[in-house]
């Protein structure tokens, strides 16, 4: 993006509502709450033909402590730091508070340009605080209301000054009229790989686990810097905070997630709130990293976690955090091994990496369990490959009969990679019983390697589709 616009102010004067306006999404938590956003979470905004990175912030608070307030303030300076111009935003229908004055005089000697938006100015409520805005030095006030929408023509004039002329020269070239690409010929099907392009794109990785098990602190480790919050308070991380970060030449997105505890014992809108932002993350993500406690390992929730991963189809690697402090580690792997075959004995061989993220320790182990995973969630079998080993299956362990009848199997092939998919034609799928479903699976695992990922089997009913008629 050309150049990057930070949201900055008080809490609860509609920083995350102006982000998701930009972004064109919901993605960051809003609620009437104060002090929802912790940490600052960037995205791709666009508004008026003019695209940048917008960032998110937590609400500014007048204290310099080490308090969770404290902290989420620092995070915000950092982010104010990094950004091109800064919307600071205020609430026009609760006028200008002694906070925003405070604020308003820190921003005035900030490096980083500001612009003042007064937000929230629907209706004649917004009046005297909009003329009230005059007040804080910052030069005339962009009056716009971020949840209808009202006033965003306004707010691209306050931002033109702030594109780099060689950006705004390259989005005009773009704007013209591209190539006709329709004599570039059908996109070929069958047995091929993986598009090229798509190595070039970012391994999605999720991290997910129970509250205060470690995972900001995974996500500061990796990255070699305090991105995101962290502290002894659980459940500190409510919004899904994203990072682009590259190690060995790939690209990875990874996203820090809230903290997830049994459904009985969430009983807050905001944690619920957060809950739900984890499970769209896990929908969206390539790998998911559960972190565990080394302390309290694979427990119950832990279990329901990894279960509900799979049932997504999204690949899983386990990392058992905080090992550094683990006094007998052969029954603590024991202990894994053990729960993880009563509980996920179906997906065998999800890896598992014991790591200290505090400590820095066995986190490349880490990343090469996820690129591995990651590729094997990527497989494609040829389909010749395929046949001939369930020519070889249906010698050795047929079908078992039904009524007297033995089902047919006459032909399978993968039809999708993401999870590895497969679709089996059979003569009566709706006879296949279930448990010799199970056991191709399980010898489609071992035969092509596809270890710790889910696989599916789709019943068609059918003749082979390649065969000549």
């Amino acid at each position: 993006m050309s150049f990057t616009v930070v949201l900055v102010g008080r809490p609860n004067v509609g920083k995350s509502t102006l982000f998701n306006r930009l972004a064109g999404k919901k993605l960051a938590l809003v609620d009437d709450t104060p002090g929802v956003t912790r940490d600052w979470r960037s995205a791709p905004g666009f508004v008026g033909g003019l695209s940048f990175t917008v960032v998110d912030t937590a609400g500014l608070e007048d204290v310099t402590d080490d308090s969770l307030e404290a902290r989420m303030r620092r995070q915000t300076e950092q982010a104010l730091e990094r950004a091109d111009v800064a919307l600071f935003i205020i609430d026009a229908r609760a006028g200008v508070t002694p906070m925003d004055r405070h604020f308003a005089s820190i921003l005035r000697k900030s490096k980083t340009p500001v612009l003042l938006v007064a937000n929230k100015s629907e209706g004649k409520a917004s009046k005297s605080g909009l003329y009230e805005s005059y007040e804080l030095g910052l030069g005339d006030p962009i009056p716009l209301s971020a949840e209808h929408g009202e006033g965003m023509a306004d707010l691209v004039e306050g931002l033109l000054p702030f594109v780099p002329k060689e950006e705004a020269e390259a989005e005009a070239e773009e704007a013209a009229p591209a190539a006709d690409a329709s004599d570039e010929g059908p996109i070929p099907v069958g047995d091929q790989p993986e598009p090229e392009e798509d190595k070039a794109k970012p391994i999605q990785i999720a991290i997910v686990g129970r509250p205060n098990v470690g995972k900001s602190t995974l996500l500061n480790s990796l990255v070699g810097e305090e991105r995101v919050l962290t502290g002894p308070e659980a459940g500190m991380t409510r919004d899904a905070i994203s990072v682009d970060w590259e190690w060995r030449d790939r690209r990875f997105k990874l996203v820090d997630t809230a903290g997830m505890r049994r459904r009985a014992r969430v009983d807050e809108k905001v944690e619920k709130l957060a809950v739900a932002d984890t499970l769209r993350v896990i929908r969206m993500a390539n790998v998911v990293v559960l972190v565990v406690d080394a302390e309290a390992i694979l427990d119950k929730q832990d279990l329901n976690i990894a279960r509900m991963v799979i049932s997504e189809g999204r690949s899983l690697v386990i990392a058992v955090n905080k090992w550094d402090i683990v006094d007998d580690r052969a029954m603590a792997l024991r202990q894994v091994e053990d729960k993880l075959e009563a509980a996920l004995g179906y997906i065998k061989g999800v890896k598992v990496v014991t790591i200290s993220a505090l400590r820095n320790q066995k986190l490349g182990t880490l990343l090469d369990a996820i690129v591995d995973t990651y590729a094997v969630w990527n497989r494609r079998i040829p389909t010749s490959q395929l046949n001939r080993w369930i020519e070889g299956v249906l010698d050795h362990h047929p079908p078992p009969l039904i009524e007297g009848r033995r089902v047919k199997i006459r032909y399978v092939t993968q039809v999708k990679s993401r999870p590895p998919t497969f679709a089996l034609f059979v003569n009566k799928p709706l006879d296949l019983p279930e448990s010799y479903q199970r056991y191709l699976i399980g010898h489609l695992r071992d035969s092509f390697d596809l270890p710790g990922v889910p696989l599916r089997l789709l019943l068609r009913k059918g003749n082979n589709p390649y065969a000549k008629e």
